[in-house]
């Protein structure tokens, strides 16, 4: 057993064998940032001031070699082989929140765009309603244990509506399951929530929301969120899609642009021809031809995992402090992963 220190607040906490830093943090009502959980996003990552640890499960997959050489480590995937001492942000507003797993049914099942499927669920008769904050996300536990994480595309309600944006996998069983067979009255059990993409309200800085392809879904609840609360604080999303039909919440967009004078909004298109105002080429560099210096902003991002790495190391580039970078990444499905770690088969932990 490892004892855990954080330098910022002291706070420490133990470790088990083969127990990871963030799966120990958590047992311990500490909330340390995490997304993915696979190692591949680098939300979770710390500095190490002491002590050492390994990689046992998955390597480091975000890190590069100058962060390693800096003592970088994530916690989701570090297992502590001595008493550790962290560099680590923390993230007290999640910790009031217990998660839980409990029944849902569907409500309502519509189309929203040609590869993805809306849903919206409800606790079943006997179960509390959940709570969570804007932004974070859900495990569907299927009947073989396997769990598939998405993102809540709202934020609480007093009827307790969860609603989903399920993008359509080929060859991804239970997205296929959603999108030809799941109906409405059929039930699903969720492990939630999860994550700590929320909206941080600690600050009068501008903020630029980025999102990429269904990751609007959490973008979605954070910018209604700060809606709700009036902020003045300018807030500029950039929505990054293949194709202007995969662009399934426009008329919602043009409503938020219609109820705040403080949104903006840029619309990317990667594929195809984009007229005004629509752009074309890739979301982040869209981002940063419009703000190439992000010293003065925050920063949210949500989609692919290959979008947010390239996104997180040019924004920093431009100036973005990392600790105002909030981000929320994909978990990427077993067979992914595996064929990332074969191709980066020379890192040694």
């Amino acid at each position: 057993m490892s004892i855990v220190t954080l330098q910022r607040t002291g706070r420490r906490f133990t470790v088990g064998a083969d127990e990871t830093v963030l799966e120990a943090a958590q047992r311990a009502g500490v909330a340390l940032p995490y997304s993915c959980r696979a190692g591949v996003c680098g939300s979770c990552k710390a500095t190490l001031l002491a002590g050492q640890c390994g990689y046992p499960r998955n390597p480091p997959l975000a890190l590069d070699a100058g962060e390693l050489a800096q003592h970088a480590i994530l916690p989701c995937q570090a297992v502590p082989t001595t008493d550790l001492l962290l560099e680590a942000r923390e993230v007290p507003s999640v910790e009031d929140i217990a998660r839980r797993e409990l029944s849902v049914r569907v409500v309502e099942k519509w189309p929203l765009a040609p590869n993805v499927t809306g849903l919206r669920l409800l606790p079943v008769a006997g179960e509390a309603r959940l709570r969570w904050l804007p932004g974070q996300y859900l495990d569907v536990v299927l009947d073989d244990g396997r769990r598939r994480p998405f993102s809540i595309a709202n934020g609480p309600r007093r009827d307790g509506l969860i609603e989903l944006h399920v993008r359509h996998v080929a060859g991804g069983g239970f997205t296929s399951e959603v999108a030809e067979r799941l109906a409405v009255g059929d039930t699903l059990r969720i492990d939630a929530p999860l994550g700590t993409f929320v909206a941080r309200e600690d600050s009068e800085r501008p903020m630029i929301f980025m999102a990429g392809g269904t990751g609007i879904a959490p973008v979605k609840a954070v910018v209604e969120h700060f809606l709700a609360l009036g902020t003045r604080r300018a807030m500029t999303v950039y929505w990054g899609v293949r194709h202007l039909a995969d662009l399934y919440l426009a008329a919602l967009i043009d409503q938020w642009l219609h109820r705040s004078r403080h949104l903006r909004f840029h619309a990317v298109l990667s594929e195809g021809e984009a007229e005004p105002p629509l752009r074309r080429g890739l979301v982040h560099a869209a981002v940063l031809a419009d703000y190439p210096d992000l010293s003065a902003h925050d920063v949210y991002m949500s989609g692919p995992p290959a979008m947010i790495e390239t996104a997180r190391r040019q924004f920093i580039a431009a100036g973005l402090p990392e600790e105002r970078l909030y981000y929320d990444s994909f978990e990427y499905a077993p067979d992914v992963l595996a064929k990332l770690i074969a191709r980066r088969a020379g890192f040694h932990p």
